[in-house]
């Protein structure tokens, strides 16, 4: 089995590198800018299955840039649907909870209707969207909240400004589930594996950590577990304004997931101890 990957540099696509089958390439090989690049490379590969765990993912900068987010989150991935689906083999997208209005406090289905806030939710909604229009086996797995010991991520900003301040000031109206990349890189695997010979299984799914909480209560969690003596003050999201806005709901039912798959919702406090003593054994 041989499992073609795109992307090498992200938080995801890291974690993919060390899964058992996986050939993981980078612009040098598929320029997303240049989607058919990635047919190409698949083409040239002949892979049993596709991951796509390459993305444009500045939020804020995607406002100003929204031309170039849709080309790398919807063109790109229509184009690797598209060849995956003349060869036969199943493909992979990995979205977001922003395709949600993030509204409300009950968790997304994946069968809710979508409303995204900002240019970034539209961009990955319209890959979502041409992925479908291929009509090959696939599954698109929306996650949220991605933490790891790679990259630029929420954990790794709160040790830093941990280390560097007594208090801080965190969002804690925004609700959902820090999930860590390398259980995002394990579960898109196991779909992928699975989606080889249960071709039925194409659709649409979540999958985030658990339980959910507040960036704010993250912050608490992290500096806790890093021995950080950081004290944290809880602020509205109003207080924090951004150029793109952010869902205050991104809790997310993943039943469907565990029903399909066999892929239960990762604790993140098991993930967070993992990334922390992962960036220790690197100093």
């Amino acid at each position: 089995m041989s499992i073609l990957v795109f992307g090498k540099t992200g938080q995801v696509a890291q974690e993919l590198a060390r899964l058992e089958g996986t050939v993981c390439i980078g612009r040098d090989v598929a320029d997303l800018t240049a989607p058919e690049s990635c047919s190409s490379a698949i083409h040239a590969h002949v892979p049993t299955a596709v991951i796509n765990a390459a993305a444009y993912t500045a939020v804020d900068k995607a406002e100003g840039e929204e031309a170039l987010a849709t080309l790398i989150n919807a063109d790109a991935p229509a184009v690797m649907a598209r060849a995956c689906a003349s060869l036969g083999i199943p493909f992979v997208q990995i979205s977001t909870d922003y395709v949600f209005t993030g509204g409300g406090t009950a968790p997304w289905s994946p069968d809710d209707a979508t409303g995204p806030l900002g240019a970034y939710g539209r961009s990955k909604l319209a890959g979502e969207q041409k992925v479908r229009a291929a009509g090959g086996v696939h599954a698109i797995l929306r996650t949220s909240w991605v933490v790891s010991a790679h990259g630029n991520n929420f954990v790794k900003t709160m040790l830093r400004l941990g280390a560097e301040r007594d208090a801080l000031n965190v969002v804690a109206d925004q609700i959902g589930g820090p999930t860590g990349a390398k259980d995002i890189a394990a579960a898109c695997h196991a779909m992928a594996t699975q989606l080889i010979t249960a071709p039925d299984k194409s659709g649409t799914y979540h999958f985030s950590g658990a339980p959910d909480c507040s960036w704010a209560d993250f912050a608490r969690a992290i500096f806790e577990r890093a021995e950080l003596s950081c004290a944290v003050t809880d602020i509205p999201t109003s207080a924090y304004p951004t150029p793109a806005a952010r869902p205050l709901n991104s809790r997310m039912d993943c039943s469907s997931t565990t029903a399909t798959f066999g892929i239960t919702r990762p604790d993140w406090r098991d993930s967070l101890t993992d990334i922390i003593q992962d960036l220790r054994g690197r100093t």
